[in-house]
C-alpha cells in the first residue's frame, strides 16, 4: 500500500542520489504493513529465533526495492548502472535475509514457522510479477504482499511456541486489517485526484474485513477483542469515505494509527485470554 507523496522530483525526473533510488523504498505506507506483522508476532510470543525472523522481514521488505528495478529492467531488456548497484545491494540483503534465517531455524524450538511462510510465497511471487511489469501499484499486487508479508506473525508466533490456532489467527486479523486499508486508501486517494471513484468498492473491503475475523473468531482463532476492533476501524473507513478527502499524508497518518490500534488490541486480549 502507497499512502506518500511521490519522491522528490524535478520535471518529472527523480533526482535524489542514486543510491537512494536504489535501496529505499518510496512507500511509506509499507513500512507500517511490514512492521505491524513483526511487532504483534513478537508481543505475542517473544523469542530470539522470532527477532531475527522480524530483522529478516525487514530486510524482504527493503530488499524488495531493488530485486523490483533489476526486474523491470532486465523484462525491458536493458542493463543500467543502477541496475548493477541495485543488482549489488538486493544481493547483499538475499544473503542476509538467508543468514537470518538459518539462524533463526537453528534457535526456534518449532520448526512449524517456515510452514505459514511457504504458504505465502505465491503471494509474493505474484507481487512480484506485478513489478517485473512496472504495476505494483494496482489492487492485486498491493493486496498479495500486504497479505504476504503478514504471515511473518504467524511465523514468529510459532517458533516463539504459540499454538497454530493463535499464530493463524493473527494472520486473520492482519490480513483483514490489511484489505480494509488498502482499498480505502486507494478510493481516497483517487477522489484526492478528482479521478472517478466509487464508494461502494471501499465499503465492500470494510465489510468483507469484518466477516473475515468473525469466521476466525468462530473458529477459535481469533479473539472477540480483536473482531471488535477490525469493526471500529471498519467503521470509521466508511465514515471517512463520505467526507472530503484529506492530503495524502492523513490518509497515511491515519490508516499507521489504525494500524497501531488494532494490533495493540490483538496483542492484549491474546496475552490475556491464552
Amino acid at each position: 500500500m502507497s499512502t506518500a507523496t511521490a519522491p522528490e522530483t524535478r520535471r518529472g525526473v527523480d533526482v535524489r542520489p542514486l543510491w537512494r533510488q536504489v535501496a529505499v523504498p518510496a512507500e511509506h505506507g509499507g513500512w507500517s504493513l511490514t512492521v505491524e506483522p513483526v511487532v504483534l508476532g513478537l508481543f505475542v510470543a517473544w523469542s530470539r529465533s522470532g527477532v531475527l525472523l522480524g530483522l529478516a522481514a525487514v530486510l524482504a521488505f527493503l530488499a524488495r526495492t531493488p530485486l523490483k528495478l533489476v526486474l523491470v529492467d532486465r523484462w525491458r531488456d536493458r542493463w543500467l548502472d543502477r541496475t548493477r548497484l541495485a543488482a549489488l545491494i538486493g544481493g547483499c540483503e538475499l544473503l542476509a535475509i538467508a543468514v537470518l534465517g538459518v539462524l533463526g531455524a537453528q534457535i526456534a524450538g518449532d520448526g512449524r514457522w517456515w510452514v505459514p511462510l511457504a504458504v505465502a510465497a505465491p503471494l509474493v511471487a505474484v507481487e512480484l510479477w506485478y513489478d517485473m511489469r512496472s504495476r505494483g501499484r494496482r489492487l492485486v499486487p498491493e493486496l498479495a504482499g500486504a497479505m504476504g508479508i503478514s504471515s511473518i506473525a504467524v511465523a514468529i508466533a510459532l517458533a516463539g511456541g504459540r499454538s497454530m490456532s493463535i499464530s493463524l489467527g493473527l494472520w486473520c486479523v492482519l490480513g483483514a486489517r490489511a484489505a480494509a486499508a488498502i482499498p480505502h486508501v486507494r478510493t481516497q486517494i483517487f477522489r484526492l485526484h478528482r479521478r472517478p471513484v466509487r464508494r461502494w468498492h471501499s465499503d465492500l473491503a470494510q465489510a468483507s474485513a469484518v466477516a473475515a475475523v468473525v469466521i476466525g473468531w468462530a473458529l477459535g482463532g481469533v479473539t472477540i477483542a480483536s473482531v471488535a476492533g477490525v469493526a471500529v476501524v471498519s467503521a470509521l473507513n466508511v465514515a471517512l469515505v463520505r467526507r472530503p478527502p484529506r492530503p495524502a499524508v492523513t490518509i497515511g497518518i491515519q490508516q499507521m494509527l489504525f494500524g497501531i490500534a488494532v494490533v495493540a488490541v490483538t496483542a492484549a486480549s491474546v496475552l490475556i485470554t491464552a
